[in-house]
């Protein structure tokens, strides 16, 4: 796929945020897009500005990824609208902070029904109509978290290690079925999203502080700029994009120093709990 003109582009987590910025520029690329999101107001926002951009072609639905017969569902009618698929991006994704030992169950569950069982769901229910394309592409988001760790995101860190795990295995697996899919695994740094300002935290954990120190201190690349390389690397037929400075940076350094990075990161931690 060099192109997206005329594609069918199916886009989760399409309601703000990357995922917005996403049907956006792929809207204007003259694609066909197939976005959800469980936010309606956000994803019918998002129906609309797509519209104003170019997009021709704008089917939505409300889904809730974590929710494996829904997301079946919607890939069949999706499928049966369109009458196929030729990408899809699982974008859709939450956050959960604080020292693991304060979390709860169900936090953890929650977040690993969304991150992980999102992707799942939403690569496994498509990936029949990618394959039938001729042409296919899946696109999997996952973090830098998922290169490397840091303290008071261990599920966090479990979700997106656990996108990026599958994501590599199922394009080993196209390459030795020989089908006609393309696997794209993306691990974007801070980008300037309401990721934490609408995730959870455990309890004694100031979530609005947490959020503040986020958008303030780490998260450097917009939405539309993020976009712009993910879409890059995917027509490009990358396996792998990063995505900000931050990531690049970030992931050279932990590749250069080894296991020991984690001592790294555990003092960067504390410098930023102090901030």
């Amino acid at each position: 796929m060099r192109s997206l003109r005329g594609k069918v582009v199916v886009i989760t987590g399409a309601g703000s945020g990357i995922g917005r910025a996403l049907a956006l520029r792929c809207g204007q690329s003259g694609a066909r897009l197939a976005l959800g999101d469980i936010d309606a107001a956000g994803l019918a926002e998002t129906a609309l500005m797509a519209r104003q951009v170019g997009a021709t072609a704008v089917h939505t639905e409300v889904v809730d990824v974590a929710e494996g017969a829904a997301v079946d569902a919607w890939a069949d009618r999706v499928a049966g609208h369109f009458g196929g698929v030729d990408a899809v991006i699982n974008n859709a994704g939450v956050s959960l902070s604080g020292p693991f030992v304060d979390l709860e169950v169900k936090d953890m569950e929650w977040i690993m029904a969304i991150n992980f069982w999102g992707v799942v769901h939403g690569s496994k229910a498509f990936l029949p109509h990618l394959i039938a394309s001729g042409d296919g592409h899946l696109v999997n988001v996952s973090s830098l978290f998922g290169l490397i760790s840091m303290p008071t995101q261990s599920l966090y860190n479990a979700s997106k290690y656990a996108v990026r795990g599958l994501s590599e295995s199922l394009r080993e697996e196209m390459l030795v079925a020989g089908h006609p899919v393309q696997v794209t695994v993306v691990h974007p740094g801070g980008v300037k999203t309401g990721i934490a300002r609408n995730g959870r935290a455990a309890a004694g954990e100031d979530q609005a502080e947490l959020a503040r120190k986020f958008d303030e201190q780490l998260a450097r690349t917009t939405p539309d700029e993020a976009a712009r390389v993910i879409l890059r690397g995917m027509l490009a037929g990358r396996p792998r994009v990063l995505v900000g400075a931050d990531a690049h940076v970030v992931h050279a350094l932990a590749t250069l120093v080894g296991a020991r990075y984690q001592d790294v990161a555990a003092r960067l931690s504390k410098r930023f709990d102090a901030r």
